[in-house]
């Protein structure tokens, strides 16, 4: 098993009295994506400045592997202590535009290039393998102000990687954007992951992180709940599944009470969500069939049930609803 590439330890920080992180503590490796998930304040912002040093912790370290070997035996540095040196192993993109936008995409790019003292030569082959990596050729010679949302993501997503980080980390990258936009972002950052580089991405879109994300670390109130997997957080945190009926005529209040009744076992609760009834329950092996007959003797034509497996969504809902 590969070592570390990032550990993180003990992170504690409060600005005045309020304390905004306690004692964070996990570890990065190679090659994977992590996702932070957690409400607004719970303190994400502050620990991601703070992996990149640029906020300093009250206590507690961050430290990168070099990436020199000796011996066969890794060494870690802080990256508190070691700013200047470890300034190169990761790039960083923030959740506002850090750009120049009265400079154009491929200004911006050689600017960012030189301030991490590349060559010109590998600076040249940098921007233009960006400039088709992020889709934006046909835009180099657009100024930052003409860009579009989704083209500026990409170009602050670009400044980030002109040296070849080990490390890309960025915080919310698809905020504002439409479910398109999105979705084309996401895209980049699982081709950007491909090449080899470990990514490390807050964001609230918590069902698209669950598709991406290799592990993903819950923050709350400071204090890391939990990191793991998407399908390991769910058997931990969910003991559900959901039901979603849709029937005619739709009188679900009627329905809602009557099943509940019936299957008071099976059902956990229960919820109207838009035209359709949703069932929370533990055992739904026995219950479909059962379902089905009652629905009818209630007199409702069924239009569609279906089975639906819990979403990360629900995991952070169900935290956050358990632990206030």
């Amino acid at each position: 098993m590969p070592d570390p590439l990032i550990t993180v330890e003990k992170l504690g920080k409060s600005f005045g009295r309020k304390k905004i992180l306690s004692s964070v503590s996990f570890e990065v490796k190679p090659g994977e994506i992590i996702g932070l998930i957690g409400a607004s304040g719970s303190g994400k912002t502050t620990l991601l400045n703070m992996m990149i040093g640029f906020i300093s912790p009250d206590t507690g370290d961050v430290k990168y592997k070099e990436p020199q070997m000796i011996a066969d035996k890794p060494i870690y540095n802080s990256v508190f202590k070691q700013q200047k040196k470890f300034k190169n192993i990761y790039g960083f993109a923030a959740q506002l535009p850090s750009f120049y936008e009265k400079l154009t995409v491929k200004e911006n790019l050689y600017y960012f290039g030189e301030l991490y003292g590349l060559s010109r030569e590998v600076l040249r082959s940098n921007v233009d393998s960006l400039l088709k990596l992020i889709d934006l050729e046909t835009a180099s010679n657009q100024l930052g102000k003409n860009l579009s949302g989704g083209m500026e993501r990409r170009l602050d997503i670009a400044c980030a990687l002109i040296h070849n980080p080990q490390v890309l980390i960025m915080d919310e990258p698809t905020s504002d954007l439409d479910p398109l936009l999105r979705r084309s972002i996401w895209a980049l950052i699982k081709q950007i992951n491909n090449k080899g580089t470990t990514v490390i991405i807050s964001s609230h879109h918590l069902n698209e992180l669950e598709t991406l994300c290799d592990r993903i670390a819950i923050i709350k109130d400071g204090t890391l709940l939990d990191i793991a997997t998407p399908s390991e957080l769910k058997t931990r945190y969910l003991k559900h599944h959901e039901i979603r009926i849709e029937s005619h005529p739709g009188n679900y209040k009627e329905l809602e009470k009557n099943l509940s009744k019936k299957f008071s076992k099976e059902i956990i609760r229960t919820e109207q969500r838009g035209g359709e009834l949703v069932l929370f329950c533990e055992d739904h092996k026995n219950l479909l069939n059962q379902l089905v007959k009652e629905i009818e003797k209630n007199n409702e034509k069924i239009i569609e049930l279906k089975l639906v497996k819990p979403s990360l969504n629900q995991v952070f809902i169900n935290l956050n609803i358990q632990r206030e």
